[in-house]
């Protein structure tokens, strides 16, 4: 097997988001054991940068490590999802309610036209799903806190871990967007207390539907 060609960047990051990718494509399934010598003969580098890739995903919550026994692909049980999606359910609501009472006229063109391509993006679930993250991370920078969106990318990053993702049952597509376009009528009627309730509705219902 020839070895594959990282970027010139850090070579530690580079091959922390090789592993962070094939995890989220379940290429490395929850719960299955990593094997270093594997794979630093597979991308053709020494442990030490694996090993410290392995670190990072440890600190985001992906990778579990056990002692003598190496490194883990987090397993996410009910009470981490149900913990996850309480605390975005706070810090997303709360941010909805910040950017419904600062944005400007063109913060709210931007988050419409991520709105609308949800919309297009309806029968594609891949991509819906990449659309919705995307809604989710500008409305987070426009509430310009960068401690509670480091907090939020990290759970985000756990929340994808879930075996079956909320978007798998049947209908939960076109209820998100249902539930979006409440949170865009909110943000545009410029009203706090409604972007926070339609925003905490949004994660209640993810829940259910991811449980």
């Amino acid at each position: 097997m020839s070895a594959i060609t990282l970027a010139p960047r850090a070579l530690y990051e580079e091959v922390a988001e090789l592993l962070r990718q094939r995890i989220f494509r379940r290429e490395l399934q929850p719960g299955a054991w990593i094997d270093e010598l594997r794979l630093a003969q597979e991308l053709g580098i020494s442990r030490t940068p694996l090993r410290e890739a392995l670190k990072v995903l440890a600190a985001e919550g992906l990778v579990t490590m056990k002692v003598r026994r190496g490194a883990y692909v987090t397993e996410v049980s009910e009470k981490d999802l149900r913990d996850v999606y309480h605390l975005l359910a706070l810090l997303e609501s709360d941010a909805a309610a910040v950017v419904a009472r600062r944005a400007r006229d063109a913060d709210l063109a931007q988050l419409q036209a991520l709105h609308d391509d949800l919309e297009a993006a309806v029968a594609d679930r891949d991509r819906f799903f990449a659309v919705n993250e995307r809604f989710h991370m500008a409305l987070l920078e426009l509430a310009d806190n960068r401690w509670r969106l480091q907090v939020v990318a990290d759970l985000r990053k756990v929340m994808k871990l879930n075996r079956h993702h909320s978007l798998l049952k049947q209908g939960r597509i076109e209820e998100s967007l249902a539930e979006h376009r409440a949170i865009m009528e909110a943000l545009r009627a410029r009203d706090p207390e409604a972007a926070r309730a339609a925003m905490g509705h949004h994660f209640e219902n993810g829940l259910e539907a991811a449980g």
